[in-house]
């Protein structure tokens, strides 16, 4: 006889996905690795434009990475220290001190976590794909101009090791792809440099890198209200652009893996993750754009288990093999950007059999959305600017969508008039001028069968069409008004004018 524990469902454990096989394992391991090392001198440069010292963006990019690949929504992203969120905080810094930067990287974590749960991510179904074509080509411009520094007043041997690291990249694959052609590249230009004793700028140039681990504890900062009034603004900006690059981030992933990521999970996972990272000492942080393209697109990475590693081999490499590190030259990493700048951006989009299908309006925003982000320097508000560009070009196109057409009666005592389209500021002001007050008979029908009312404009537009005829002794009845637009229409007809 069996006992009832014998016949009780069995819970079963499902195995993570880079579990898998072993080729996944090493894939993500690998694509792990590769990742930590281009990681190293970002993480540096942004501290250096946040005036802080290198450690804090090397350890914002340890916990920003290791936190986010528990708690994110999006797999095989990759969150760190970035220069947007380094622009955004660094005059905390520069006139208050680290204590206040670090304070409001915290209080811009716990926003985040807020607009997460107020379902902010929501709000990228809003996004046209022509904002997203003009997102991705400026993140490819912006990615090769971080490189132009680097490869300016430098030793000519940078010069021919950046071809090189780029001719490695190509024809790696084609003899092996086991191991990510990047990190090959890497690999011999650094044993070539260290070798022939090459002097070319490396990765120890950008700063000194840290030999202890970080230590949690509290941002130097007073606790009080005018403390809170001087970060607010600055912890608001973080958490907003923050949050629209990872979003903007993790569509871009979704596209290009064929896989759909739970974007509120992911505005709360970088709202932990950053103040997790506060409270560690770091800068902050969101998804990086081109680092996520180096694990997804250039070395294969799906898993969590890639931006876990990420974090954990940056810090096992700048804390255990420092000096090594070091001789990386930069060269070698500039190579790997300029080949990620190639692969991210868009060719289609800008082909001439292209342009010359897309609709006009389309390629504006495309346009202006690269403009500005190249202009500014930040992606958030290019990709704000042609959201806003997108829907006034929109809100052009379907104005004129709303036709009106009269019928007289053949008695001649009546006139219907048929409107058809979306009725909505742009297209309702042009409604009041398309009927014959003076030449139409005393009963006036307005037929709505075929339009639909949006807002308090169109309502407006229809009182001030009854008030014309009604001057002139003319009555008007309104028929065929779906639900929602009668609705609209008996709860605010005649309560939009002054009087009322």
């Amino acid at each position: 006889m069996s006992s009832p524990l014998s016949a009780a469902p069995k819970l079963r454990m499902s195995k993570p996905d880079w579990l898998a096989s072993p080729k996944v394992f090493r894939t993500e391991v690998l694509a792990g690795l590769v990742v930590a090392l281009a990681l190293i001198p970002e993480a540096i440069s942004f501290s250096i434009i946040a005036g802080v010292d290198p450690s804090v963006g090397l350890f914002a990019s340890f916990t920003m990475a290791v936190v986010i690949s528990v708690v994110g929504g999006r797999k095989a992203m990759i969150s760190a220290a970035t220069g947007a969120m380094a622009l955004v905080i660094a005059p905390l810094n520069h006139e208050y001190g680290l204590g206040y930067m670090i304070a409001a990287v915290i209080l811009g974590g716990l926003i985040q976590i807020v607009l997460g749960a107020l379902g902010v991510a929501k709000l990228m179904r809003f996004i046209p794909r022509s904002v997203m074509v003009g997102f991705v080509n400026a993140l490819a411009i912006m990615i090769f101009m971080a490189q132009v520094p680097e490869m300016h007043d430098v030793p000519w041997a940078v010069y021919p090791l950046i071809i090189g690291g780029l001719a490695l990249m190509v024809l790696a694959p084609k003899i092996t792809k086991v191991i990510p052609a990047p990190l090959i590249s890497i690999v011999v230009l650094t044993v070539i440099t260290v070798a022939a004793g090459i002097a070319v700028p490396n990765v120890g140039d950008k700063g000194e890198l840290p030999s202890s681990l970080p230590v949690p504890g509290l941002p130097d900062v007073p606790f009080t209200i005018e403390a809170l009034t001087t970060i607010a603004p600055y912890a608001f900006a973080f958490a907003l652009v923050g949050l629209m690059e990872s979003l903007m981030t993790a569509k871009l992933v979704d596209d290009i893996t064929d896989t759909h990521s739970n974007k509120t999970r992911e505005s709360l996972g970088q709202g932990v993750a950053n103040v997790i990272t506060g409270f560690f000492g770091g800068m902050g942080g969101c998804a990086m754009i081109g680092q996520t393209m180096i694990n997804v697109k250039t070395s294969g990475a799906r898993t969590r288990l890639s931006t876990f590693l990420s974090g954990a081999f940056l810090l096992i490499l700048v804390v255990v093999f420092g000096p090594v590190v070091s001789d990386i030259p930069m060269a070698a990493l500039v190579a790997v950007m300029i080949l990620v700048a190639i692969a991210t951006f868009d060719w289609h989009s800008i082909q001439p059999r292209t342009l010359k299908r897309m609709p006009v309006g389309e390629t504006v925003v495309m346009l202006v959305t690269v403009a500005c982000v190249v202009a500014t320097h930040n992606l958030a508000i290019g990709v704000v600017v042609g959201c806003i560009v997108a829907m006034v070009i929109f809100a052009k196109r379907v104005a004129h969508l709303a036709e009106v057409s009269g019928v007289v009666d053949p008695d001649g005592n009546q006139v219907v008039y048929a409107v058809t389209g979306e009725l909505f500021f742009a297209s309702s002001n042009d409604l009041v001028y398309q009927f014959d007050y003076k030449g139409d008979p005393g009963d006036v029908v307005i037929d709505l069968t075929d339009a639909h009312i949006w807002d308090a404009s169109s309502v407006a537009a229809l009182d001030a069409i009854e008030t014309k005829y009604a001057q002139r002794g003319k009555k008007v009845t309104i028929i065929g008004l779906n639900k929602p637009s009668a609705e609209m229409h008996e709860k605010l007809a005649g309560q939009l004018t002054a009087g009322h």
